[in-house]
């Protein structure tokens, strides 16, 4: 023991000379930019520099090799002549450095890049790497409590009034290979009694993790092995059971009195960690947008049918499923979440439940979720527990205590959760579900444990009816063995029937075997095709992963062999569709997510009241089998539907044609109406006419949906055989709607932009009209935050030389075209709020508007 306050390490002349040279590599001209690093690294108050390996190959490669073979004899002179480095980076009278800088801070380092043979798995990593610098992939399987450990400890003598230090070294801090004995001093060499200062004591935080390899690398029929990885200081708490991460450490074995017989125990002591995105992980994959996606985004934005070309880019593979595709995709986008000031939470999760008979593509919709998500768990009904969902309480293996473990829906947080078999479930266990699906929080007041966490996710589940398969003839309540408290929370509830017609079944029969006759590029036929991980070659190197994300088509190209469920009904155009490309369509669905927050404008507002109160009316009036039952949480989902729809068209206001949307979809999920396409709308296509009055009426007609009549009691028994024969006629009618339509978006789908402001210019010339006919026309009108916008803009234009001169006045194309000079492209204000914005001003006698001049007032 010595009574010095720091202890220095042995300098010898080969430890000093690999100082020099890593100081040579961080202070060279071509690599200045470490320089700026460190300084960033300073002012942010952390203690770790990110240094990429292939440099320092490229620098040196002896240097290289001995840092990846014996990183114990050469990380710590790396980490010294870092810390030298900081020192003279360091000044004090800077004040963008932090005041409480400590001189006796360790720093570290952390490394990316190609590691090539020492990249390995916890199954190909064996003694031949033991001492060395390996990288490592898995998933965390368990992960400790963080605790304190003593690296050096202060004491003090009251009898001679001096201080001593003490500093503890293990096979896990430090490299030196002799331990300290981990036992505090408790008098000097005089026998006097020693006090031990906490407060000048040093600690540092330690962890215990276990990685397990991937179970899609794992060989067949072998259980996945797992390895032990020691995290320090700044690296811990940086991961959570379940997660996929990358390692980057040195491969040690742990000698000493812990180990009996000949076998040691061996960690990998890491100085990096790397999130990897890959699904089934709690970490949330963020798409990188360039200034190219962000314009191909509002270019595509503006096409018309931009609705119906993002909802068939959905799962191209899986055949039909026009309307749950389209409700999956505002799923992916949600609503607008509410918090208001009394504390009251609205959800702006939509939540979507499918039933209905085996082998028709449910369990496929939710893998298709799965992968496109930016974050979504799976589960199943009997492979999941009422805890395993929510939260559990355990007992930490090594401390004893009781902690709070998150279940999946508290990982899925901001993101989705896919529960399968949703009908296996016991009842127990689906009533902890209750509470995430509206409040959004999971209550837990266990153990001594009383918190609240937040689970602000969609539900996306599929079930099966109670006989197996759907029974028509019974109300839809009886087939869904669901209570109503349940089904409420759910906003669309599809049922998926398996109906036998000999047309619809050629079609898929073809479709499914069209999908086996294709073979993917690269591979045999009849070699199986293994999943591969989201790993390159570059560890923990964004930008070069990033790189071949940045390359990525708008477009997939068309295979007639994958995209046939698109085009089965395509056959009048010559043209193949468009189909967008997966990592396009996230970049799109995160871009609107994060962007745009609509708000609901009057007419929309009365639309949607009107379609609730008509709604309701309809159940009282009609003998209409409603799978969900209607209350008020339904007037919540058609807000949710419509203000997903609007962030579709990438508009900061809900709209009428967004409720609208809304509304069919709901009333195909509750009564499966579907919208019927009247005669005069196909006319008018086919002749192209341009009466915009003929197609404001046609869009109105395609919108009406027509109610079965209540039958009386002595037809009730014949109701059963009339029903079959018109699901028959309804399924040939949607076949023949969806033949519209797809025809349709293949003719307009590359519409011009002046050709679309035409089209707009005639929508607002003669408005929708509402579906009932005594409602009052909705007039285009500007939203209030909109207006106070047009107004901040209007005041300093009549401040600018435009209108200087007040006898002659500005005239009115000059100042439509300064109104959107210099603003973003989802902020320009259309032809109809500009106008709407004017004449509202002009009613305030802010401005006077004549001739095509405009005055200051």
């Amino acid at each position: 023991m010595d009574d010095t306050t720091q202890i220095d390490q042995p300098v010898d002349a080969i430890f000093g000379d690999r100082v020099r040279r890593f100081q040579e590599f961080l202070d060279e001209g071509t690599r200045s930019e470490i320089r700026a690093q460190i300084r960033d690294m300073l002012i942010k108050n952390s203690y770790r520099l990110s240094v990429s390996i292939d440099e320092i190959r490229d620098f040196d490669k002896e240097f290289w090799k001995g840092l990846l073979n014996a990183p114990a004899d050469y990380l710590p002179a790396c980490e010294r002549a870092l810390r030298d480095t900081v020192l003279t980076i360091y000044d004090p009278q800077d004040p963008a450095f932090p005041d409480d800088f400590d001189q006796n801070q360790q720093y570290y380092l952390s490394f990316k890049g190609a590691f090539g043979h020492h990249s390995v798995n916890p199954r190909t990593i064996d003694s031949g790497y033991l001492s060395k610098m390996v990288s490592i992939e898995g998933i965390v399987t368990r992960a400790s409590l963080v605790r304190p450990k003593v690296i050096r400890s202060v004491h003090y003598a009251d009898q001679t009034g001096r201080f001593y230090a003490r500093e503890y070294r293990d096979q896990t801090t430090s490299f030196d290979p002799i331990s300290t004995a981990a036992i505090y001093p408790t008098e000097d060499m005089d026998g006097n009694k020693l006090t031990t200062e906490y407060g000048y004591s040093t600690y540092r935080d330690h962890q215990k993790i276990s990685v397990q390899e991937m179970p899609e690398t794992a060989p067949a029929g072998q259980l996945p092995r797992s390895v032990d990885v020691i995290l320090d200081d700044d690296l811990v708490d940086l991961t959570k059971p379940g997660d996929r991460i990358q390692i980057v450490g040195v491969y040690r074995a742990l000698g000493g009195g812990a180990n009996n017989g000949s076998s040691f125990k061996t960690v990998i002591l890491a100085n990096s960690v790397y999130p990897l995105h890959a699904r089934s992980t709690g970490v949330s994959a963020q798409e990188k947008l360039t200034d190219q996606d962000i314009r191909n985004i509002n270019k595509l934005s503006k096409n018309k049918k931009i609705f119906d070309v993002l909802s068939s880019s959905l799962a191209p593979s899986i055949y039909g499923f026009e309307y749950i595709k389209k409700a999956v995709l505002l799923m992916l986008l949600g609503g607008v979440e509410k918090n208001l000031d009394n504390g009251t939470h609205l959800r702006g999760d939509i939540n979507i439940l499918m039933v209905g008979d085996p082998s028709t593509a449910k369990s496929q919709i939710l893998r298709f979720v799965l992968n496109t998500a930016s974050l979504a768990i799976a589960t199943t009904g009997r492979g999941s527990s009422g805890v395993g969902l929510t939260a559990a309480v355990t007992t930490d293996k090594e401390t004893g205590e009781r902690r709070l473990e998150a279940g999946a829906m508290v990982l899925a947080d901001r993101g989705i959760v896919c529960i399968d078999e949703f009908d296996k479930m016991s009842d127990t266990d689906r009533v902890a579900i209750h509470e995430v699906m509206e409040q959004q929080t999971v209550t837990i007041a266990k153990a001594g444990i009383h918190t609240s966490l937040n689970a602000r996710c969609s539900v996306i589940a599929a079930a099966n009816p109670v006989y197996g398969q759907y029974d028509v003839h019974k109300d839809p309540h009886k087939n869904i063995a669901l209570p109503d408290s349940l089904l409420s929370r759910f906003d669309l509830l599809f049922v998926v029937t398996d109906d036998v017609n000999p047309t619809r079944d050629r079609i898929i029969s073809e479709h499914v075997l069209r999908m086996h006759r294709f073979i993917p590029p690269g591979l045999m036929e009849g070699e199986p095709i293994r999943e591969k991980s989201a790993v390159t070659l570059a560890v923990g190197d964004e930008e070069a992963n990033e790189q071949e994300l940045l390359d990525q088509p708008i477009y997939e190209k068309f295979n007639a062999l994958l995209h046939a469920g698109v085009t089965r009904s395509s056959t009048r155009s010559k043209k193949s569709p468009s189909i967008l490309s997966v990592p396009f369509m996230k970049k799109y669905i995160q871009y609107a997510k994060q962007r745009i927050k609509p708000v609901l404008t009057k007419g929309a507002s009365d639309y949607i009241v009107e379609t609730y109160s008509s709604l309701r009316n309809d159940l009282i009036g009609n003998n209409q089998r409603n799978t969900a039952p209607i209350t008020a949480r339904t007037l919540e989902t058609l807000i949710r539907l419509a203000s997903a729809h609007a962030k579709v068209r990438l508009s900061k206001s809900v709209e009428v044609q967004d409720a609208k949307v809304a509304e069919e979809l709901l009333r195909f999920a509750l009564f499966k109406e579907v919208a019927k396409k009247s005669k005069k709308k196909q006319k008018t296509r086919a002749v192209e006419s341009d009466d915009s009055e003929s197609e404001s009426e046609s869009e109105s007609e395609q919108h009406q949906v027509h109610p079965v009549p209540r039958p009386s009691d002595s037809r009730a028994r014949m109701r059963t055989q009339i029903r079959e024969e018109e699901e028959a006629e309804i399924i040939g009618q949607r076949e023949n709607v969806e033949d519209e339509e797809i025809a349709d978006e293949l003719e307009h789908f590359h519409v011009s932009q002046q050709q679309q402001q035409q089209q707009q210019q005639q929508q607002q010339q003669h408005p929708l009209t509402s579906r009932a006919d005594n409602a009052p026309i909705n007039v285009p009108m500007i939203s209030t935050e909109r207006m106070h916008a047009f107004q901040r803009i209007m005041a300093r234009i009549m401040r600018s030389d435009l209108c200087s001169d007040p006898n002659s006045g500005a005239s009115y194309e000059a100042v439509v075209g300064a109104i959107n000079e210099g603003l973003p492209q989802e902020e320009i204000f259309s032809e109809s709020e500009i106008r709407a914005g004017l004449h509202q001003m002009q009613d305030d006698n802010k401005i006077f508007m004549e001739n095509g001049k405009i005055w200051r007032i």
